[in-house]
């Protein structure tokens, strides 16, 4: 297994190492994503087939639902994106959101 920073192309689109719109993409090992998001619009997407909790690690921010409905999160909370769920994470403030993804087929 190679270990390190991972580069992962979604929908070909490169999100690791650059910036796009809201975040960068860490992949530390393969059971652990963690994402940065900065000051900036929100990256509406969703996943088809797979299931997707997030943790918040640290920061504040926004989740924005399948229904454009929108939650407050901080460090701490949770949220659970079902398959085929268009879902997004806004940053709310000038401070770093750093929050925990794993991705898994269903």
């Amino acid at each position: 297994m190679n270990r390190g920073v991972h580069h992962f192309i979604i929908l070909g689109v490169l999100l690791a190492r650059c910036h796009i719109h809201i975040s960068f993409l860490y992949v530390y090992n393969p059971f652990n994503l963690y994402f940065t998001v900065k000051p900036a619009l929100p990256f509406f997407h969703q996943h088809i087939h797979e299931t997707e909790p997030y943790y918040i690690l640290s920061g504040e921010g926004t989740f924005i639902d399948n229904d454009q409905s929108k939650t407050l999160v901080h460090a701490g909370d949770t949220c659970t994106i079902e398959p085929g769920q268009w879902h997004s994470m806004e940053n709310n403030s000038s401070e770093d959101l750093i929050f925990m993804a794993l991705i898994y087929n269903d």
